[in-house]
């Protein structure tokens, strides 16, 4: 017989609350709030960090490195007693360079985001490029899986008022890229979201769904993923995410595959900040993810709005 799979805190289930618009949501303790595990599928190349020394036209000759790293978190995820489900933001470039992995990832119960096409930030963008730069990427993402893709990321969480509506009109239900927290160069804001808050209906029937932040003063510290997972003692961002729970709020965690990675390659000519923010703890980052997966109960996105909304959409990414 083989190893019996490591059991995890089970996922609440019913509805977490409810939503009014333009309110924020707040989960009540007794309800046992989720936690949402979210992916940004890219590769190692596409980071922003890296692309004063990786321009675009460079990706067609690096080495890619994206399969056998998310392959590797899928089996993480599997590993655990049900399987755990996350939410993965594909980014349409890839998708059109590795379609099995988009199916694989599909076809092991993920829901399947976007993050795009070509990773472009949106302050480099017109809103008529966005909605190209989009619109192309949930095409690509519906033909590899024969579903609908329901919920967006922006690249490094650049996201800008101006964008909601064109998501809206192209058929997305939700948004995850507000990450309200203190100063950051790239971090786009939207109205009505502070670091209290993880949900909001920011449209009629279209929802926010901001990356979690402790909350310090009023102001937001990240906590949803990124340099600070890799870089704080795991006990201290394991407490954090904890009291955000204990708050009555979803936690909302996001992670590369990149990050996974240690053995990627390692580029010279980089500003000594964007070297630390790319490198910083990637020796370490599986064994804390594998750690994390553990500690908490994870669900996806689409099924949080699902508790959250009584399933009066079709959130999980239906037809």
């Amino acid at each position: 017989m083989g190893a019996a799979k490591p059991k995890r805190p089970s996922v609440p289930g019913g509805s977490f609350g409810s939503i009014t618009s333009g309110d924020a949501v707040t989960v009540g303790p007794s309800d046992g709030p989720p936690a949402v595990m979210s992916i940004d599928v890219e590769d190692w190349f596409h980071a922003e960090n890296l692309k004063p020394v990786i321009p675009r036209e460079s990706w067609r000759g690096q080495r890619l490195r994206v399969e056998r790293n998310t392959d590797r978190m899928l089996e993480l995820m599997a590993s655990f007693d049900g399987g755990i489900r996350s939410t993965c933001f594909v980014l349409g470039w890839l998708a059109d360079r590795c379609p099995d992995l988009v199916r694989r990832i599909s076809a092991a119960g993920h829901e399947i985001a976007s993050h795009g096409y070509g990773h472009d930030l949106l302050d480099s963008l017109s809103p008529e490029a966005f909605r190209a730069d989009v619109e192309r990427s949930k095409g690509t993402l519906e033909d590899l899986t024969g579903t609908t893709i329901r919920g967006y990321r922006a690249p490094s969480f650049s996201i800008k008022e101006w964008a909601l509506p064109i998501l809206q009109e192209l058929g997305f239900y939700y948004d995850s890229s507000v990450f309200p927290s203190v100063g950051h160069d790239r971090y786009g804001k939207l109205a009505g979201m502070t670091p209290s808050e993880s949900v909001v209906e920011v449209l009629p029937g279209f929802f926010e769904v901001g990356i979690s932040c402790v909350t310090i003063a009023s102001r937001g510290v990240p906590w949803g993923g990124g340099g600070y997972f890799r870089l704080l003692p795991y006990w201290v961002f394991r407490r954090g995410a904890r009291q955000i729970l204990h708050s009555g709020r979803p936690y909302v965690f996001y992670i590369h595959p990149w990050e996974i990675d240690p053995d990627q390659p390692r580029v010279s000519g980089l500003p000594r900040s964007y070297r630390f923010r790319h490198y910083v703890g990637l020796e370490r980052c599986e064994a804390r993810f594998t750690s994390l997966l553990g500690d908490f109960a994870w669900t996806t996105i689409a099924d949080l709005l699902s508790g959250l909304t009584g399933g009066t959409r079709a959130a999980a990414g239906g037809s």
